[in-house]
């Protein structure tokens, strides 16, 4: 992990931001669709942005822009079905501490 990025579970399943879970981008994806969704991404939140800026309030041009980072999310594995097979739940946006990873968070925050 480099510094300044957000602890990873041992399994690589989630990152840790202020103590909740977040699923991380599936690590299986090809580096060039991984960077296009991601580009894809930054260019959707940047429409967000736009979008709230917009003296009209956004409207039609927010839920689009709104399913673009959505689907651009989908892409990468963030949102949508677990991109893992091995029938493991989804602990996306739980508390690290309530959830099978808690010793293991315990002991990383301690570090901190």
């Amino acid at each position: 992990m480099s510094e300044g990025s957000p602890p990873r579970t041992p399994d690589g399943r989630y990152i840790v931001v202020r103590g909740r879970l977040w699923r991380a981008s599936n690590p299986h994806l090809p580096e060039d669709e991984r960077q296009r969704l991601v580009n894809a991404l930054m260019q959707a939140r940047r429409a967000v942005r736009d979008a709230k800026s917009d003296a009209a309030g956004g409207g039609a041009s927010m839920r689009q822009a709104r399913a673009a980072v959505q689907a651009a999310k989908e892409g990468l594995g963030e949102r949508g079905p677990p991109w893992w097979t091995d029938g493991a739940p989804d602990y996306n946006r739980h508390m690290a501490r309530n959830t099978p990873y808690a010793d293991w968070w315990a002991e990383e925050s301690a570090d901190r």
